[in-house]
């Protein structure tokens, strides 16, 4: 069913990462049912594929599209980004949904894990951010939307070393879509920033691009309501 204020968005491109399972799915699973041509990262395709074939026999209005993609990897998110500018003409929306958790503490913690994780929830998200927004500009496009899906964990340190290097990382998606909002308002430009954290992100997505142009959703925490902290 069409969501009010989402008409808008008919037609136009997503990119979601991390799209293959849980939330990212969710999202992409929502915005095609919206309509949207939503392309579909992950370093495996076959359930992107799985799920494009189910919106598709399901009747949905929009296009999954599965996109093979190692987000550790710079090189193959711009060729992603690439693919997307020839292909499709570029991206609207950009969902930062991938993320990776490592049970590395920070003092018997791996240097690798370290890296795995800084590397896809925090400099991944960057430098798809960059991406999408540059895609934005160069088409003047001025009512883009950029999404980091993030974590309580980004707000909250809890007593368990195996989480406290993930949880620095997704402190980092904080502070980075704060920044992000602050340097979008310098350029005048009305592309927005939000971040989102869980329970029904899928949902919040979706709230957070039918509200007005004018509208900036900087922020949303989402909890169980028997979950104290």
């Amino acid at each position: 069913m069409a969501r009010a204020g989402m008409e808008r968005w008919r037609d136009r491109l997503a990119l979601v990462t991390g799209a293959s399972v849980g939330i990212g799915a969710a999202v992409a699973r929502a915005l095609v049912l919206q309509g949207l041509k939503v392309v579909g990262c992950a370093r495996t395709v076959s359930n992107i594929e799985e799920l494009a074939a189910e919106c598709k026999s399901a009747g949905y209005p929009g296009t999954l599209i599965p996109y093979k993609c190692d987000l550790s990897s710079e090189e193959d998110i711009l060729s992603m980004f690439s693919a997307i500018r020839s292909q499709y003409g570029g991206v609207d929306i950009c969902v930062n949904n991938a993320g990776l958790a490592r049970p590395d503490s920070l003092l018997s913690g791996t240097t690798r894990g370290w890296k795995e994780m800084f590397n896809v929830n925090v400099l991944a998200l960057s430098i798809c951010t960059r991406e999408a927004y540059q895609s934005m500009r160069e088409r003047q496009v001025d009512d883009g939307h950029i999404i980091n899906i993030n974590s309580m964990s980004g707000h909250r340190v809890v007593p368990q070393s195996s989480t406290h290097f993930y949880s620095a990382t997704k402190y980092a998606v904080t502070a980075l879509t704060e920044g992000l909002r602050q340097e979008l308002r310098e350029t005048q430009t009305h592309i927005r920033a939000t971040c989102l954290k869980p329970e029904d992100v899928a949902e919040a997505v979706l709230y957070v691009l039918s509200a007005p142009p004018h509208v900036q959703i900087g922020d949303i925490q989402m909890r169980p309501t028997e979950q104290v902290t």
